[in-house]
């Protein structure tokens, strides 16, 4: 009889355990997984809402990252109060479990407040190419932690935002125009006149270049076989490399046609030759 008493004792404390906690345990999987659907339809959302908007193509995907992790600590602390769990016992449990982790993930909480004062001070936006932290890229997104640059041969690179927003960033789309400078080194025997007449003629074929500021044709470097005329224009941003690749071989070109002679380094023989024997080396001087 005691072991049938003791057998019905723990059934009925079995099922009373499973009746209380089994049917909290179905409700907050249930709470789980109909708040992440919720979550990911907010997300949705408000993405949506930012692109009819026009909210700035950078701050998209940072807000929606923000907020959906925002919505699922929600979530969590709401499915663990469906368990019957204590809340006031939870948030001391989570207080201390989230200076812990502070503690020990400094370098992504720095990450975090860098992306802020990115997208706050604004150097740089998605579309934008820059360079930082020695590399070069076009913006393609900023995210919480990091910033996503595409590489003009397509890689990829993940830089984080907290080295990122205390570094010096070189940003070459901000400005509508950008200079286009050329070193062209000549023979000190061409006629310099001509040389900057035909250079003055390949600047003002081309339509690409501005006239304010207006060009300029200087020389800025004479040696004895040599000098270097720099020649310095300005165009749209977005003509920059086909104009600069355009001019260095419309330059040759020309350089050949008009017979403009370029630099060739002297040579003289060291260690003398004698009873006929060739000379032990070639200097360039």
């Amino acid at each position: 009889m005691s072991n049938l008493f003791n057998f019905e004792t723990y059934s009925a404390t079995i099922t009373n355990f499973v009746m209380v906690y089994g049917m909290r345990l179905v409700v907050a999987v249930i709470t789980l997984l109909v708040g992440l659907w919720v979550i990911n339809w907010l997300n949705r959302l408000v993405y949506n809402l930012m692109v009819k908007k026009d909210v700035d193509v950078s701050l998209r995907p940072f807000l929606k990252s923000v907020m959906a992790v925002a919505l699922r600590v929600l979530l969590i602390i709401l499915v663990i109060a469906q368990l019957g769990v204590e809340m006031t016992s939870f948030i001391a449990i989570l207080g201390s479990a989230g200076l812990a982790i502070g503690l020990a993930l400094q370098g992504s909480l720095a990450n975090f407040a860098g992306g802020v004062l990115i997208l706050t001070i604004k150097p740089f936006r998605v579309g934008d190419y820059i360079e930082a932290q020695g590399q070069g890229g076009t913006v393609d997104m900023i995210n919480i932690f990091n910033t996503v640059l595409k590489t003009p041969d397509n890689k990829t690179i993940f830089i984080p935002n907290g080295p990122l927003a205390n570094s010096v960033v070189v940003n070459y789309t901000i400005e509508k125009t950008r200079r286009v400078e050329f070193n062209f080194a000549v023979s000190v025997n061409n006629d310099i006149g001509k040389v900057r007449q035909l250079l003055q003629n390949l600047i003002q074929a081309d339509n690409r270049v501005l006239p304010d500021p207006a060009p300029a044709i200087v020389v800025t470097n004479f040696a004895e076989h040599s000098l270097t005329l720099s020649v310095r224009v300005w165009v749209e941003k977005e003509n920059y490399w086909a104009f600069f690749w355009d001019m260095n071989e419309h330059a040759k070109s020309a350089f050949e046609e008009q017979g403009i002679q370029m630099p060739v380094p002297r040579r003289e023989m060291v260690g003398g030759a004698s009873n006929g024997q060739a000379p032990n080396a070639v200097q360039q001087v």
